[in-house]
């Protein structure tokens, strides 16, 4: 395994569950853990990221429980890891409360994007996208029954769920800022493919303990792409500024995970065109725009 499989996983995990002085780590995964990788012929896919794998919670989980239930595994909740930066959005384990319940798809939602919109290789957990559970159980090596196989029901159940993922794979999949061999660009305006961080503030980021907001701009100037990418993992709304762009070109919303389906995602063809120079960001959310 890489060496920022576990630094992705944990530290976008405590981002998003809005834990302190976040801001700063998870730029560095967002940019392909630069920190980590120190060799000059580092290229950012050899980053593997991911949230979730075979072993630990499930995504759905993650968002469920805030501790580990082992104990059909015999050993007496002893196994399986303790520390696992879940939260479960104010009720544990299964839930009939609305309010929670959309909490939750919006954060599994959130994870989803952050991942995808990150550079490197991202690697997802099989069942994720129409969200399995295994009731709480981080360690299901030994459970070859219904708690860890795929359940196909789900995928009717959870059809909007695999909509979004289904889309935003493709529309990442279609960009070149996403496929990199270099490290981006710090400075804007330059010919290379290039990362601009910003706060609600243009290019005025807070790196500090309480932030817990970051946007940032990706441009691949040959193939002019130009995204604004917003990560409020504040539980409330916040208000950001959009870049300028030239006479003619408008921010149009990729993604929203504040949004119901199918306003959650739309392709480039259907997206919404933003008319104001600011986007309120719902709390807990993530927003992907792209200029054309």
């Amino acid at each position: 395994m890489a060496p920022t499989a576990i630094p992705y996983r944990d530290d976008v995990r405590c981002f998003v569950k809005s834990d302190r002085g976040m801001v700063s780590r998870l730029a560095a995964r967002i940019m392909g853990s630069p920190d980590i990788y120190l060799r000059p012929d580092y290229e950012p896919n050899h980053s593997i990221n991911f949230i979730t794998c075979h072993d630990g919670f499930t995504l759905n989980d993650l968002v469920s429980y805030n501790y580990k239930y082992n104990e059909a595994n015999g050993e007496n909740n002893s196994d399986g890891t303790n520390d696992n930066n879940s939260w479960n959005c104010g009720v544990e384990g299964v839930t009939d409360d609305a309010e929670i319940e959309i909490l939750r798809l919006r954060q599994i939602k959130n994870f989803f994007a952050i991942l995808l919109c990150s550079q490197g290789t991202p690697m997802l957990l099989m069942g994720d996208e129409i969200r399995r559970s295994q009731k709480g159980n981080n360690n299901g090596y030994c459970q070859d029954n219904e708690l860890s196989w795929f359940d196909w029901s789900s995928i009717e159940k959870h059809k909007d769920l695999l909509r979004f993922v289904r889309g935003l794979i493709q529309f990442i999949q279609s960009l070149r800022i996403f496929r990199q061999k270099k490290l981006l660009s710090l400075t804007d305006g330059s010919h290379r493919p290039n990362i601009v961080w910003h706060g609600t503030k243009l290019e005025q980021p807070d790196w500090g303990n309480d932030s817990r907001s970051l946007a940032f701009t990706l441009r691949h100037p040959k193939s002019n792409e130009h995204l604004y990418i917003i990560l409020n993992a504040y539980w409330q709304p916040l208000t950001f500024e959009l870049p300028l762009l030239g006479s003619g070109e408008g921010w149009h919303r990729i993604v929203d995970t504040a949004l119901p389906s199918p306003q959650d995602f739309s392709d480039l063809k259907t997206a919404t065109l933003i008319a104001s120079q600011e986007y309120l960001a719902g709390g807990r959310s993530v927003v992907v725009l792209m200029a054309r």
